[in-house]
C-alpha cells in the first residue's frame, strides 16, 4: 500500500460519477467513499450509490466531540463524531464542509470506521481514540489499519488564531502541519490528524490523502470558510462487504 495522493485534474476525470473512491481500499472486502456537494449527504443518492436502504444508513449527530459511536440494533443517532462498527449490514458516514473526513479499516477483521476532524475534534484526539477504541474493543492491530483522508480545507486557506495551533499541538505534537507566515498562523488538519496516526503505529503506507481542498475547489465542495453557514454538506462512507 502506497500513500496516495488525488489531484484536481485526477477528480475532474471521475466528476461525472460525483464519488472518490480511494484506492486504498480497493480489494479489502469493503465500500467506501466520499461525496462531493452533487451528491453531498442526501440518503436516497448515497443508498443508491451504496446498494444499503435509506433506514441502514448510520450518521451521528456531530457537535464537534471526541465521542465514538458503536451503533445498537436501533440504529437510534445520537451525538458523537466519530463511528466504528464491524457490522456489515449498515453503511456508516459523516458529513464535512471543510472539517476533515476519515474512514478506516482493518485489513484483518473488516471492522470499519468514519471520522470527522475539525480542530476541535484534533484537539481532542479523535483519531487517536478511535484507534485506541479499534485496539480495546475489536482486538485490532494498528498495523492492520488502513487510513484514507478525504477532501478538506487545507494550510493554504486555513489561518487560525494561536489558541487552536496550541491546542493542537498539545494532542498532535509539533511538526510542519502547523506553521506561521508573517503574523498568520496556519494549520493543516489532515498532517496533524495523520501525525496522531503514525504516534498510534498505524502504517506511512497504509495511509492515502485527497489532495483537494474544499476551500479551493468551492465548486466541487462545501466550504464553510469560504461560504458561511447555511450551505449544505458533503459525506464520508464505508462499509463491510459481506
Amino acid at each position: 500500500m502506497t500513500n496516495n495522493k488525488m489531484s484536481s485534474s485526477e477528480y475532474n476525470l471521475q466528476s461525472d460519477k460525483r464519488i472518490i473512491y480511494p484506492p486504498i481500499f480497493h480489494n479489502l472486502g469493503v465500500s467506501a467513499f466520499f461525496t462531493d456537494r452533487a451528491v453531498g449527504i442526501d440518503k436516497e443518492r448515497v443508498s443508491l450509490l451504496s446498494g444499503i436502504p435509506i433506514e441502514r444508513i448510520y450518521m451521528p449527530v456531530q457537535k464537534h466531540t471526541d465521542e465514538v459511536i458503536i451503533p445498537d440494533n436501533s440504529l437510534t443517532s445520537v451525538t458523537g463524531d466519530a463511528v466504528i462498527t464491524e457490522r456489515d449490514d449498515i453503511l456508516i458516514g459523516i458529513q464535512t464542509a471543510d472539517c476533515v473526513p476519515i474512514l478506516m479499516c482493518d485489513t484483518k477483521n473488516r471492522t470499519v470506521a468514519a471520522v470527522h476532524a475539525g480542530w476541535r475534534g484534533t484537539a481532542k484526539g479523535i483519531v487517536k481514540k478511535t484507534i485506541s477504541l479499534y485496539c480495546d474493543l475489536f482486538s485490532s492491530t494498528p498495523g492492520n489499519i488502513v487510513i484514507a483522508f478525504g477532501p478538506s480545507i487545507m494550510s493554504c486557506c486555513y489561518n487560525v488564531g494561536f489558541e487552536v495551533i496550541e491546542s493542537i499541538e498539545r494532542v498532535s505534537g509539533s511538526g510542519d502541519f502547523l506553521f506561521s507566515k508573517g503574523e498568520s498562523w496556519y494549520v493543516d488538519l489532515v498532517g496533524a490528524n495523520m501525525a496522531q496516526a503514525l504516534s498510534a503505529n498505524v502504517r506511512q503506507e497504509n495511509i492515502w490523502i485527497s489532495a483537494l481542498c474544499t476551500s479551493c475547489h468551492d465548486n466541487k465542495f462545501f466550504s464553510y470558510r469560504k461560504s458561511g453557514a447555511g450551505q449544505g454538506r458533503q459525506g464520508a462512507f464505508i462499509r463491510s462487504l459481506p
